[in-house]
């Protein structure tokens, strides 16, 4: 592992890992040539990706699942303990929707296939940045259509009824904004957010955040940034 560089005011601040040298060189190199980001840092194992990210508190660290010291999912779980200001965007050779789903419940914000092209990273990382979700176009389109864990697998009527500020509350929901960042976008209290989340949710016939973010993959929620 080893810092890279400080941060320009106003920039974005990046810190890669990967236990693959010359993958992490090439996005290395594309993500160099792009305005307003700068990498701080690498590391090549969970271990050095941890304490690097401590150390610098990068605004988003993309980050490789196979590492070689440290399980992947068990990396997002320390990395959400020790550095919850940092956004995760996750890198993978496979488009398993189990483990797409784990990812999102334990908080990663951005999924993308390595063999992604330059133009998927970016905006990848210009949502996270942003606040929202990013997930890989083909992994996204099985998720909305495929069999992920809806009940009898039917995606509710459009909007199903819901009402214009319970629709706003469930786009933030979806998009990866808490309760507290909701309320200050719609400028109201956190308790009022949380029973328009309740009472969208219920009258989508939904029991938990992945099927609210299926939901918005189909309806082009998450691009909503």
């Amino acid at each position: 592992m080893r810092v890279l560089s400080t941060a320009s005011p106003g920039t974005l601040r990046l810190l890669l890992a990967d236990n693959h040298p010359l993958f992490l060189k090439g996005i290395k190199a594309l993500l160099e040539t792009v305005e307003d980001l700068t990498i701080i840092g690498e590391a090549f194992d969970g271990n050095g990706a941890l304490s690097l990210a401590k150390e610098l508190k990068p605004d988003i660290l993309i980050m490789g699942l196979s590492m070689p010291d440290i399980d992947g999912l068990k990396l997002v779980q320390l990395m959400q303990a020790s550095c919850p200001g940092t956004k995760l965007i996750a890198l993978t050779l496979d488009q398993d929707k189990g483990g797409l789903r784990r990812l999102l419940e334990y908080g990663v914000k951005g999924y993308v296939a390595k063999r992604a092209t330059a133009e998927d990273l970016l905006q990848a990382i210009q949502a996270v940045a942003k606040g929202g979700v990013y997930l890989d176009p083909i992994v996204a389109e099985k998720m909305a259509y495929g069999n992920t864990g809806l009940k009898n697998n039917m995606i509710p009527e459009e909007n199903a009824g819901l009402s214009e500020r319970e629709l706003k509350v469930l786009k933030f929901a979806a998009q990866g904004y808490s309760n507290k960042a909701i309320a200050g976008e719609l400028g109201l209290a956190v308790k009022s957010i949380e029973t328009y989340k309740a009472r969208g949710m219920e009258k989508l016939g939904f029991e938990n955040r992945i099927e609210l973010i299926r939901y918005a993959v189909s309806k082009g929620w998450l691009n909503e940034v």
